[in-house]
């Protein structure tokens, strides 16, 4: 397939397709860290699975080697440093990276011939997918500086697998992380700091507060957090968002949007629509299994 490539005042994918990409794509990624099958794979490696966060930090940070606490809550951010620090970098203690990343492989493999099922991914249409996600992931990591990218180009540099039901997985996952990454960008640019990012963002009903206990913030950092955006003028005293509040995530998400744009961009003119359409059956799967929570902390469906 031919690669297209447009600078910013060439680029012709509008932000809402942009935004649909990622609505469709993040389920397939997010399996993973749901499936009984993912859970099997972390538990033969030697992880406790009682929960889910010793195999969720092993299955996501594993492409950046044996990271530390730092790097790993520098490139997650929504994180609370303390909750990182419990599972990294006793996670490496457990399984080396190289094992983990194998690992991950084989417990997407399980998962989506579980979820999905062996006729949807045997399919042509399955492989047209994955062709097309391959070509927008690898120009979601082609420009740029790659500092930029931690996350995305990590995935990026691992080989990519033959079957199209793990090479979809794979680009997905890349420009899953492609997004985050920029959207980690947008909310420094907006002088949002991590736990700031988790309130504003609750303020603006993406999600119920305790949706976002889940990164490990302390009430006390909460409530500071909540007085510092207060402050900004950016909440109101119940604790919504005022309408700068508002208008600030707007801005965070359409520079999210422009950031993650380019990948769309590679496809052509019909190229994104093609792959939305490919997508539906597996998406469809994905969200029926029941495995994924119906409220998250991305504000899949609300933003």
């Amino acid at each position: 397939m031919a690669r297209f490539r447009a600078s910013e005042e060439e680029r012709t994918v509008e932000p809402g397709r942009v935004r649909q990409m990622w609505h469709l794509l993040e389920p397939l990624h997010a399996l993973l860290y749901y499936g009984p099958e993912a859970f099997d794979e972390a538990a033969a490696l030697g992880y406790d699975t009682a929960e889910r966060w010793p195999s969720y930090f092993a299955w996501r940070a594993a492409p950046l080697g044996p990271a530390g606490p730092d790097r790993v809550a520098e490139t997650f951010y929504s994180f609370s440093p303390a909750m990182v620090a419990r599972y990294v970098p006793a996670v490496w203690e457990t399984a080396a990276p190289a094992d983990v990343l194998a690992a991950r492989l084989r417990a997407v493999d399980r998962t989506w011939r579980t979820v999905l099922g062996e006729e949807l991914l045997a399919g042509p249409e399955l492989a047209e997918a994955a062709a097309l996600a391959r070509t927008a992931a690898d120009e979601a990591t082609a420009t740029g500086n790659p500092g930029d990218r931690p996350l995305a180009l990590a995935n990026a540099a691992l080989p990519r697998p033959e079957a199209p039901h793990l090479l979809l997985w794979q680009s997905a996952t890349i420009l899953r992380e492609h997004r985050g990454d920029g959207h980690l960008a947008s909310l420094v640019e907006a002088g949002l700091d991590p736990v700031e990012s988790l309130v504003s963002f609750a303020a603006i009903g993406a999600a119920p507060e305790p949706v976002f206990e889940s990164r490990g913030w302390s009430d006390e950092e909460w409530t500071a957090a909540r007085e510092r955006l207060t402050g900004r003028g950016l909440l109101g005293p119940d604790g919504a968002a005022t309408e700068a509040g508002r208008a600030l995530r707007t801005e965070v998400e359409r520079r999210t949007d422009e950031l993650a744009a380019a990948p769309w961009d590679a496809l052509g003119p019909d190229g994104p629509a093609r792959l939305a359409e490919l997508l539906g059956g597996p998406w469809l799967a994905a969200i029926g299994s029941g495995l994924l929570p119906s409220e998250n902390t991305l504000g899949i469906g609300k933003v």
